[in-house]
């Protein structure tokens, strides 16, 4: 069993999604020693058991200071209680890190998963020693994060800042947080399957070897991407669409905080040699002052999906 102690201790670190859980143990350098994964159980004492079962797993053969948990919904600027998981059986007002810290006997950290995998680029990754920036992390949805000296800024409810749900099309496409017009809906993973189907319901690329399974709401956002790879038209052009909004989303980053950096993270980051040079001249000539201002640096998270783990381990061992 590895034993380390005080600031020098090991750590375990979860992403808890709606389908699988995984645990890593953490070094203080924030390199990944062991990992272990599971189902996501559908109820919350059936999540708190496996919880545990995961922790006592990595306990054979290391000696763990303590525990951090990412979580994918909207917890107290304390970061004691889930107040709404989506995917997650957490709710109403749920203790959740006093329920862990006595099942576990450990100390226990919870951390929106956003700002869990910014604390890991600021650490260990792309942002590291920069003092004002923004996290924007890219997949199914929009998630974000501002820092500022090195702190989470969180608003008054715990809940700052929601990029994503920002209207930019009123009365656009519908969004899974019941708005319409959200961000999220025009420059998310997601968002390319919906660029697409307005550009083949326009009757646009009909050659294309994708129109047929756009049309037929087959494709999915992974699908549009590799066809805007392999140059395909109906997926380069709904990838175009996707950069314009991510450029016009960035600029609003901009106006609104002025970060010196934003680093992009989440899973459509890694396709960003696709998307990246567009989606920086769609900033730059939509931010306030375009010409005569700074731009920030747009750099890629360099942690990918490993970020959370890592973020929240290596906050749960300031516990100590």
């Amino acid at each position: 069993m590895t034993s380390q102690r005080g600031d020098q201790a090991l750590t375990v670190g979860f992403d808890i999604g709606g389908t699988n859980a995984r645990a890593s143990v953490v070094a203080p350098d924030g390199s990944i020693l062991d990992t272990v994964s599971t189902r996501t159980p559908q109820d919350a004492d059936g999540l708190t058991r496996t919880i545990v079962q995961m922790v006592e797993q990595l306990q054979d053969k290391h000696e763990i200071g303590a525990v951090g948990a990412a979580v994918a919904g909207f917890l107290d600027p304390e970061c004691e209680i889930v107040r709404f998981a989506p995917h997650l059986p957490w709710r109403d007002d749920q203790p959740v890190r006093k329920d862990l810290e006595n099942a576990l006997g450990l100390p226990v950290r919870l951390e929106h998963d956003a700002n869990a995998a910014a604390w890991g680029e600021y650490r260990f990754g792309a942002a590291r020693d920069a003092e004002t920036w923004v996290f924007f992390a890219v997949g199914t949805g929009i998630g974000a994060t501002l820092m500022h000296r090195g702190e989470i800024y969180r608003g008054a409810f715990g809940t700052a800042p929601e990029f994503g749900h920002i209207t930019v099309v009123p009365g656009g496409r519908v969004c899974s947080c019941g708005k319409q017009g959200c961000l999220e809906r025009y420059a998310s993973g997601t968002s390319l399957v919906d660029c697409a189907i307005e550009i083949a319901s326009r009757g646009g690329y009909r050659g294309s070897d994708l129109y047929r399974e756009v049309v037929e709401k087959r494709a999915s956002g992974h699908d549009i991407m590799a066809a805007a790879r392999a140059g395909d038209g109906l997926g380069v052009a709904a990838l175009e669409s996707f950069s314009i909004w991510l450029g016009r989303g960035l600029a609003m980053v901009s106006d609104i905080l002025d970060p010196s950096l934003i680093v992009l993270g989440g899973g459509v980051s890694e396709d960003a040699d696709l998307f990246l040079d567009a989606a920086k001249a769609s900033m730059a000539s939509n931010i306030v002052g375009a010409g005569y201002r700074p731009l920030p640096e747009i750099l890629c998270a360099e942690l990918g999906a490993k970020a959370g783990m890592i973020g929240v381990a290596d906050l749960a061992r300031q516990l100590r």
